[in-house]
């Protein structure tokens, strides 16, 4: 990076783009562009971190709701339910209103929340697969269990599940992005794209750039990655 993007020198706030600052620096004297970099890893960072996370507890749950089924599966779907009843923003946000502002209790509660979501859509790919005539083969010469999970159900699923979860990270980005902007999110002076412009608005009719280039940054990479997930879509 071209600076320290938690550096603070007031004598040195909003300069003007240059060699030294190509976006210039803000109301604190930061580099912009090196908070903006810096930015990549707190909010395409973590929306990647939630999906990972969300995606490996939703497969392993549903896996194994699929393979006890009776009462486990009953309790799981009445759960899931229950709690998909509400939009996930408004879980994710009680959730927060709960734990408190912070980039961990941003993670825990998306993970949550996407993991409901994921764990149900999840289970009934499983099902879904159960009448296939190689899941039935499969069942006949004598494979079961885990074993038939990992090389029967998950490599034919594995692309539908790609596809859905690039296509999230683009809304798991806008979220983070939306709950530091409210101030439920990652706190100052860490440099989240949300954070970013919650502190540019104060100086919008002075410095509208403060906002704009953090609200560019979301929405291009949002946009690129609808993108990759409407070319994953295609391949399947």
């Amino acid at each position: 990076m071209p600076h320290d993007p938690l550096a603070v020198d007031i004598s040195m706030k909003f300069l003007a783009p240059s060699w030294d600052y190509p976006l210039g620096t803000d109301h604190l004297g930061r580099c912009v562009f090196s908070r903006m970099l810096l930015g990549i890893r707190y909010s395409l960072g973590s929306a990647l971190v939630i999906q990972i996370v969300a995606i490996l507890l939703a497969i392993l749950v549903g896996a194994f709701v699929v393979l006890k089924r009776g009462i486990i599966d009953f309790l799981f779907i009445r759960i899931c339910d229950i709690l998909l009843a509400f939009p996930t923003l408004v879980l994710a946000f009680g959730l927060l209103g709960l734990l408190g502002p912070s980039l961990k209790n941003v993670l825990i509660a998306l993970v949550f929340t996407q993991f409901i979501y994921y764990s149900r859509l999840i289970r009934g790919l499983f099902i879904g697969m159960n009448e296939k005539d190689f899941i039935q083969a499969a069942k006949i010469s004598g494979t079961s269990g885990i074993k038939l999970i990992i090389r029967h159900y998950l490599p034919n699923l594995l692309p539908p599940i790609v596809t859905i979860v690039v296509l999230d990270i683009g809304k798991i980005i806008l979220e983070i992005a939306g709950f530091s902007f409210i101030g439920l999110g990652v706190q100052a002076p860490i440099p989240e794209w949300g954070m970013m412009v919650n502190e540019g608005k104060q100086y919008i009719r002075q410095h509208p750039e403060l906002m704009l280039y953090p609200g560019l940054a979301i929405i291009l990479v949002v946009l690129l990655l609808n993108h990759l997930a409407s070319s994953f879509k295609k391949l399947d």
